[in-house]
């Protein structure tokens, strides 16, 4: 698993590598411009190919771009929909020139309106995002429920991979944090299990793509979107453990987006998610072995 944080672009992409670095990161994600303002960040060949020189040499194996908030994929006004797709086919573009291994994707909210017909508009539109660029994975983030947003459950996830025309770069970002605030119980190995069953009779596992590792100052099933530093929350060390232990898990990018110390996720944070890791993946093992015996003397 490489384990890593949300940092900043500010004086340039390739600043985001040195804050990564400095943090310790094996994977860090970014905002491609704004994400509360629509005026796309206008990157040249030159800001790309330094990016690229910055990160070759470092421990980062992978990239995330994250789109901007104010995206509504699923909005009824149509001239929202087309600011949206033309603000997430420019997030794919950067990606793709970048060599990210994704972009992150809040795919939108029906408000007060009918869900079934907001993931169709969704679908269309990401659709035409993916149509419109190439080289670049798209991963649908879980939402913490709260608003009309769309993806709150697996169902829902499936639903918006359907009306998507199931495309082969439509992947999946699971965020623990949402998780958890819209209802699904991972802070021990049998609620990831539970968890992941379900993704893959649904939506299959090859779909899940990366993680988001947040602690949650909700309660289970609050669909509060509140992300709490990692340990200090409703999950706590032991339930961030069991998320990040879970098999399935194991190849994938995970990133934080907590306020850490006022400034983002620290270095000190990002080293613990690594212990919590570990600690999950021994605890795996170590459950593993002790039924071993059970079964031999069947």
């Amino acid at each position: 698993m490489l384990i890593g944080a949300h940092v900043s672009t500010a004086g340039g992409l390739d600043r985001a590598v040195a804050r990564g670095v400095e943090r310790g990161c094996r994977a860090i994600q970014i905002f491609n411009q704004s994400p509360r303002m629509w005026r796309p960040t206008a990157y040249s060949d030159e800001d790309f190919l330094a990016f690229r020189a910055a990160i070759s040499p470092t421990a980062i194996g992978a990239v995330v771009v994250h789109a901007s908030y104010l995206l509504n994929c699923a909005a009824e006004d149509r001239s929202l929909r087309s600011k949206s797709l033309t603000s997430l086919t420019h997030s794919l573009r950067v990606g793709a020139a970048i060599g990210a291994h994704g972009v992150v994707l809040h795919p939108g909210s029906a408000k007060a309106g009918d869900s079934a017909r907001a993931i169709a508009r969704a679908g269309r539109t990401i659709a035409a995002a993916l149509a419109d660029s190439e080289g670049c994975t798209l991963h649908l983030e879980n939402t913490a429920g709260a608003g009309g947003t769309l993806g709150r459950s697996v169902d829902e996830l499936a639903a918006l991979l359907e009306h998507a025309g199931g495309e082969v770069r439509l992947r999946v970002c699971l965020d623990s944090c949402h998780l958890f605030a819209s209802g699904y119980d991972v802070r021990t190995p049998e609620g990831v299990d539970a968890l992941v069953a379900e993704l893959e009779s649904k939506v299959g596992l090859e779909r899940i793509a990366s993680l988001h590792l947040n602690d949650s100052q909700g309660q289970l099933a609050s669909n509060r979107d509140r992300h709490a530093n990692i340990g200090a929350g409703e999950l706590g060390e032991r339930g961030c453990a069991a998320f990040l232990g879970h098999p399935a898990f194991q190849s994938l990018p995970c990133v934080l987006e907590t306020r850490g110390d006022g400034h983002g996720p620290s270095g000190a944070e990002v080293a613990l998610a690594m212990k919590l890791h570990r600690r999950g993946v021994r605890a795996r093992e170590g459950a593993q072995r002790a039924r071993a015996p059970a079964r031999g003397r069947r």
